[in-house]
């Protein structure tokens, strides 16, 4: 049985709080603890607690002086601390010489593997994707412990980060030769509606175990239809233990991948040996291009793109972390029907299941990776892992998602304290040099809210596309003195907004705040370092070179509860154009009239009953796409 098998881990876990080190071991009793399915997130359950977590800091990023106490930050949820999942594994009895492999596509945080009571692995990285090749440890036929131990450290982040497995995990078996994981890379140096070629290298492991034998290596190019387009065969001999496969393929009037046109082609390559099939491995790609030019911005198929994006946390609202494809496909279908034509993975390495939904639903993607650098925000955070770690995150997001159409662009990084300094900018540079080595398809950005810091350490001249975090008054500034010819924003707006809650007097207001610790839905209010949705739209419609935004935020997420960072409770972001539960607030309908080209939106706001304004003068909001809208009251223009 040479094919590979991939079983998802979803049942028969067990799980505890408790800190126990003698967890790991084979014949523990774990028979006391409760049973979970995973994906799992073991702190959205609650309870909220103002002690959960609480930060004594200044947030820098804010403005912020002096250390106070933050309540809420990262959601009041009990993420913090130690959890430990145990479960069994079979492994066949027949495995012979086959290899075993372990993959966690997202374990946070500080995950601890072992398997048979011995550690195999250790990943620090809450967000990222890690595998290990557990062949070493497993007994064949026999009932194999697989524990993991997970800690999440007081103040290492500045939103709900979640906890737990709260991505899938699957185990993996295949034959001593095999394609290894994320082996395949696909790029189409030409992808023209009249033709496109598709270059495709593969990476072959454990060639030594043929003793000499040669490999037949099959590849076929389905096309979205699922027929064969392209195919080709060639036999190898190696010694050495890994063999790199290059081939190209010539298509004739390819589908490309688009926005709302998600077409998709897939790549299979075949391993035998003499006939027997020893590997199967599929990897799905799309053929598009991506081209930036100086004072025009960003080109996706020859056809400039302006982008009308959105940013957007990883949690689910009410469901916490843990992975749910159902309430992905919502989000994003929800920021489609806004007109939103790209998504920021703010500020972290997005799911796989999350970048396959974009795949799949023609939504472009910025994948980011870390919110900071060796410089903390917090005291805990990715910091205390950066120097050690950086090279190997940043490779794994890369290889897992560069096949994927729907990315169109790295980012190193937001808002990191190091943006004023030389140091930074080189630092920089490198994270930029690793995302080209790795991929020298996409262009690279990072979000940064310092604009003079940059201008002057190099930072900003560094980058394929200098990105900017709000301050839209000095994209100009700049603009001029910058080598790439447009900059974007990559993160912009930050207004407030509660739905159905409406403040009087109707005025413009930075970091107000109310009794009940909501904001205005008449979008009219914002932070301290940040503005209204028109401020932009001006820049962004009147500037050829301005490549356009990426909103604070598309949806609200868990933590940061702006401006009311120690009012209890709060517990959720007002940020959102759509509010915690999936539903629009009105700035939603602002956003819609603006962006969505398709559709016409005609919406007013407040709401019609106010027994306690009788007589007072109420004012009334409409957003339309239309040219003009009238409003009659009671029949009256």
């Amino acid at each position: 049985s040479g094919q590979r098998t991939v079983e998802r881990l979803e049942k028969g876990w067990r799980f505890t709080r408790v800190d126990d080190p003698k967890a790991s071991t084979e014949g523990y009793d774990d028979s006391k603890w409760s049973r979970v399915t995973v994906p799992h997130d073991w702190a959205i359950y609650g309870p909220f607690s103002f002690e959960n977590d609480k930060q004594h800091l200044a947030i820098a990023q804010d403005g912020q002086k002096e250390a106070m106490e933050h309540a809420g930050r990262t959601g009041g949820l009990p993420f913090v601390g130690t959890g430990w999942y145990r479960r069994s594994l079979e492994i066949p009895s027949d495995l012979g010489d086959r290899r075993v492999f372990l993959r966690f596509d997202g374990a946070m945080s500080h995950a601890r593997v072992y398997v048979n009571g011995k550690e195999v692995g250790y990943w620090p990285y809450g967000y990222n994707t890690f595998a290990f090749d557990i062949t070493p440890y497993v007994r064949p036929g026999a009932s194999n412990t697989l524990a993991v131990r997970l800690e999440n450290k007081h103040e290492s982040s500045r939103w709900y980060p979640g906890a737990g497995l709260y991505r899938n995990v699957y185990l993996t078996i295949t034959s001593p030769v095999y394609v290894p994981l994320w082996g395949t890379q696909i790029q189409t140096p030409t992808a023209k509606a009249s033709h496109a070629y598709v270059d495709v290298r593969t990476r072959i492991a454990g060639m030594s175990s043929l003793a000499g034998r040669p490999l037949q290596v099959t590849t076929q190019l389905l096309s979205p239809a699922g027929k064969v387009v392209a195919q080709c065969e060639e036999e190898i001999q190696s010694s050495s233990a890994e063999h790199l496969c290059h081939t190209g393929f010539e298509l004739q009037s390819p589908q490309l991948w688009d926005i709302d046109q998600p077409h998709l082609y897939k790549y299979v390559v075949e391993l035998s040996d003499g006939g027997r099939v020893l590997d199967r491995d599929t990897t799905t790609f799309g053929i598009r291009s991506i081209e930036l030019k100086a004072g025009e911005g960003f080109f996706l198929n020859g056809r400039k793109l302006k982008f009308q994006g959105a940013c957007l946390h990883h949690d689910l609202g009410p469901l916490g972390a843990a992975v749910n494809e159902a309430a992905m496909r919502r989000q994003i279908r929800t920021m489609q029907d806004m007109g939103v034509n790209a998504i920021r993975t703010s500020h972290n390495m997005p799911a796989p299941e999350f970048v396959r939904l974009c795949d799949e639903m023609g939504m472009p993607l910025m994948a980011e990776s870390f919110d900071s650098w060796a410089q903390p925000k917090v005291p805990n955070g990715y910091n205390l892992d950066f120097n050690e770690w950086h090279e190997r995150d940043l490779t794994n997001l890369i290889h897992q998602f560069r096949n994927s159409p729907s990315v169109i662009m790295w980012s190193i990084g937001n808002e990191v304290p190091e943006q004023p300094s030389f140091e930074g900018a080189k630092l920089a540079y490198r994270l930029q040099e690793i995302c080209h080595r790795e991929d020298p398809t996409r262009p690279v950005t990072n979000g940064m809210d310092n604009p003079l810091g940059v201008l002057k350490s190099g930072m900003a001249g560094t980058l394929d596309i200098p990105g900017f975090n709000y301050r839209p008054f000095l994209y100009d500034t700049a603009h001029k003195v910058l080598p790439q010819g447009f900059l974007l924003g990559s993160e912009t707006c930050s207004t407030v907004s509660s739905r159905g809650v409406y403040k009087f007097p109707v005025v413009r207001k930075s970091m107000a705040k109310y009794p009940d610790h909501q904001s205005s839905g008449y979008d009219v209010e914002h932070c301290g370092w940040s503005n209204l949705p028109e401020d932009d739209f001006i820049r962004q419609d009147d500037l050829s070179w301005s490549m356009g935004e990426f909103i604070w935020t598309g949806i609200d997420y868990l933590g940061e509860p702006t401006p009311y960072y120690s009012e209890w409770p709060s517990h959720s972001s007002l940020f959102g154009a759509v509010d915690l539960a999936g539903i629009p607030k009105d700035r939603f309908y602002l956003y819609r009239s603006h962006w969505n080209k398709t559709s016409p939106t005609l919406h007013i706001l407040p709401h019609w009953t106010w027994p306690d304004r009788v007589g007072e003068v109420t004012p009334i909001f409409v957003y339309t796409s239309y040219p003009e809208a009238e409003l009659f009251i009671n029949g009256k223009s």
